[in-house]
């Protein structure tokens, strides 16, 4: 597996070597050369500008310490008016580049990566000794959280790539006001849309430099509603090290259950961020569609109907759980055929089966379909001769989205409504990702420019993407699972 370094960086550049002087030791009996007049100069400036560069280096890392020769005061007029501004500086700012510091020793977890105030989102490598399970790549919103674990990266955290990795992503349910989820709802709750006037109790306890630039530490309750725990001495009190922008640098704080907190932004460091598939994919202009991209949409169901049938992969973050599956689609004989994995529960799989009858469903050992949890192969056929149950729920969300692709070769439907979000790739191709309003929720089609439905996506109660990809491929005959229950039942 790839490490946090491997995810970030390349190989290292690749240096020339070292130029042969034009004689060597060996043609001068082995006597050192002379050390002329200009080379001594030479190395007398390389050697003050090191000297110079680590200077500048223990400046630029001892310039986050307060000046305290002078007594802390409140505010003034200026200074409350930035500390009330600095949330809505961040948002209209949209982004910074992120580091943040939770606990103390073998308990310190380290973020590094991207927060962008205007989506909302993050996205961060997360590692430290006190990582655990949660080492790896994340994004965020403010309701929901994908980890991407990696239990062999290295422990210090490196900036997470651009284009984020399009696989093994899984939704993470971390307990509320603990841990992550507190440090995230802390980077989330650093704009606003508004200012928000500073308590009373706001104060400044001196001034520091970041950079060339400096600025003002300040100290104010933090900006989380109240509760009903008793107020912290402001000595507590989180601190700001603000500038004479309103722009926010470096946020020291303490966290219920976390510890101390440390934040520190690089206001330059701003690129756009994308989103994984799961959490919607990169952000695009949605637009009614042309008139070829009309004709392909009207044209699908007869498509799909001369296919016959698709082999297709589930990924599904739905409720509490990590659904994976694969099997078929037969739109001929409007059934479809998968085996679903549970992250959480990887000794076992379930079959189902969906068609126009309901949905009935099998619960097997992990043995009897191949493939990992990650990646469980197709259901095995004939199906198995017994274990079949009447599912009056349907599958849930899984089984909507399987009906929404057997729908998909059926009648148009809404399709006046259709809209193209962007353009996109699947499995190498360019596609069109069109929306369309359905009963459950939008209904996403990636199609590609033959008309092919390469992925069909639907949006779960779980506020992500839950998605079916298709492959073409011959489909075996899904004949009615044995001791099918009648519809009567």
């Amino acid at each position: 597996m790839e490490t946090s370094a491997a995810r970030t960086h390349g190989p290292g550049p690749t240096h020339p070597p070292q130029d042969r002087p034009p004689h060597d030791d060996a043609h001068t009996g082995g006597i050192p050369r002379v050390v002329t007049g200009r080379r001594r100069t030479v190395l007398l400036v390389l050697a003050t500008v090191a000297v110079l560069s680590a200077t500048a280096l223990l400046v630029g890392l001892l310039s986050w310490v307060p000046d305290r020769s002078e007594q802390p005061r409140a505010l003034t007029g200026d200074e409350r008016e930035r500390l009330a501004a600095m949330r809505v500086t961040n948002h209209r700012d949209l982004r910074a580049g992120v580091r943040v510091t939770a606990g103390t020793g073998a308990t310190r977890t380290e973020l590094v990566g991207w927060v962008d105030w205007s989506r909302p989102l993050v996205y961060l490598d997360v590692g430290g000794p006190g990582a655990g399970a949660e080492r790896g790549l994340l994004q965020a919103t403010p309701t929901v959280v994908l980890l991407r674990p990696d239990p062999t990266a290295v422990p210090t955290p490196a900036p997470p790539p651009l284009v984020p990795p399009t696989d093994r992503w899984r939704l993470h349910r971390p307990p509320a006001g603990q841990g992550l989820a507190a440090v995230l709802d802390l980077l989330f709750r650093l704009a606003a849309d508004r200012p928000e006037p500073p308590p009373d109790a706001a104060r400044r306890i001196g001034g520091a430099t970041v950079g060339a630039i400096p600025v003002d530490v300040l100290q104010a309750p933090p900006p989380a509603p109240g509760t009903s725990a008793p107020p912290a001495p402001p000595d507590e009190h989180p601190r700001y090290w603000l500038d004479h922008d309103a722009r926010l640098h470096r946020l020291e704080t303490g966290l219920a259950g976390v510890g101390p907190v440390t934040v520190q932004l690089n206001r330059a460091d701003r690129p756009t961020l994308r989103p994984v598939d799961t959490l919607g994919g990169r952000p695009g202009q949605p637009r009614a569609l042309t008139a070829a991209e009309r004709d392909r949409l009207d044209r699908l169901p007869a498509r799909l109907r001369a296919r016959a049938g698709a082999a297709v992969t589930l990924t599904a973050p739905v409720a509490a759980t990590n659904l994976r599956g694969s099997g078929w689609v037969s739109w001929s004989g409007r059934t479809a055929y998968v085996a679903v994995a549970d992250l959480g529960v990887p000794e076992r799989r379930t079959l189902l089966r969906v068609d126009a009858t309901g949905v009935t469903r099998a619960d097997v050992p992990a043995s009897a379909v191949p493939g990992t949890v990650e990646s469980p192969g197709r259901p095995p056929l004939p199906p198995p001769a017994r274990g079949w149950l009447a599912d009056p729920q349907r599958a849930g969300e899984v089984g909507g989205l399987l009906d929404a692709a057997l729908r998909a070769a059926g009648a148009p439907g809404r399709r006046g409504a259709a809209m193209r979000i962007r353009g996109d790739t699947v499995a190498g191709k360019a596609v069109d990702v069109v929306e369309l309003p359905a009963s459950g929720g939008p209904l996403r089609y990636w199609i590609d420019r033959s008309g092919t439905l390469l992925r069909l996506e639907v949006r779960t109660r779980a506020d992500v993407w839950a998605q079916l990809d298709l492959t073409p491929a011959t489909v075996p005959r899904l004949a009615p699972a044995p001791g099918r229950p009648s519809r009567g039942r």
